[in-house]
């Protein structure tokens, strides 16, 4: 995937990404934010994919999606778009990446949050095929709504219902 001259590129993410992906947590959340603890301990566990986007070799976004013990359901736990990146596909390239990532582990859904204010995700994740679940009253630290959102993947060898790469309507 390319953007005019800068191609993106997606990467497992490494531990010397660690102090990219908290710059690009503290200007992309106000709360709620990935600690660098957490952070490492998520590139350690076998139940955790952290890709990584890259613009001309720096991280320019991140999806961290979660798999639990014995589930067909991934949670999609965190993305995030450097906002100079912003506009160039990025974001659905890690949603794609992170549904590949899931379905390729066997699971035939995904679900995630979202702040209710977050016009931008919220469009993009209906655009890809999400629909909401329900409405969580107070669920971010600064008492936010967020909507649970899910979509059901379908298998690796079937065509897709909808794409999610940039551009698609």
């Amino acid at each position: 995937m390319s953007h005019g001259d800068q191609p993106i590129e997606m990467r497992r993410a490494r531990r010397d990404d660690v102090d990219a992906l908290l710059a690009l947590e503290e200007t992309a959340f106000a709360t709620d934010r990935l600690t660098r603890r957490s952070l490492r301990q998520f590139l350690a566990s076998p139940s955790a994919v952290l890709t990584v986007a890259t613009l001309d070799r720096e991280v320019a976004g991140y999806a961290l999606v979660l798999f639990r013990s014995g589930s067909r359901s991934a949670r999609l736990y965190s993305i995030a778009v450097a906002r100079q990146a912003a506009g160039r596909g990025i974001g659905s390239a890690l949603l794609s990446a992170a549904e590949q990532q899931s379905r390729e582990r066997g699971c035939e859904a995904m679900s995630l949050e979202v702040s209710v204010q977050n016009h931008r995700a919220m469009d993009l994740y209906t655009r890809c095929g999400y629909r909401p679940i329900r409405k969580l009253p107070g669920y971010y630290s600064d008492g936010g709504d967020a909507l649970r959102l899910g979509k059901t993947l379908v298998a690796p060898s079937a065509p897709p219902a909808m794409s999610c790469e940039a551009g698609s309507p």
